[in-house]
């Protein structure tokens, strides 16, 4: 069965670390594709807010 696991972050270290962290209990053979997608949201005219998003698609 094909499922899907998404992360979504405010920083983009944080994204890693989580990502990495489920992908330690998941054999490599497993994995079908990994996606990563940033969103840039202007908060006002001097700030922004970033959204760092990711998904493991893998069989279980």
């Amino acid at each position: 069965m094909i499922q899907v696991k998404v992360f979504d972050y405010e920083h983009e270290k944080d994204l890693e670390h989580g990502m990495n962290d489920f992908l330690k209990g998941l054999d490599d053979t497993k994995i079908v594709d990994i996606k990563y997608h940033i969103a840039a949201i202007p908060e006002d005219e001097e700030e922004q807010i970033y959204c760092f998003s990711g998904m493991v698609i893998y069989r279980k």
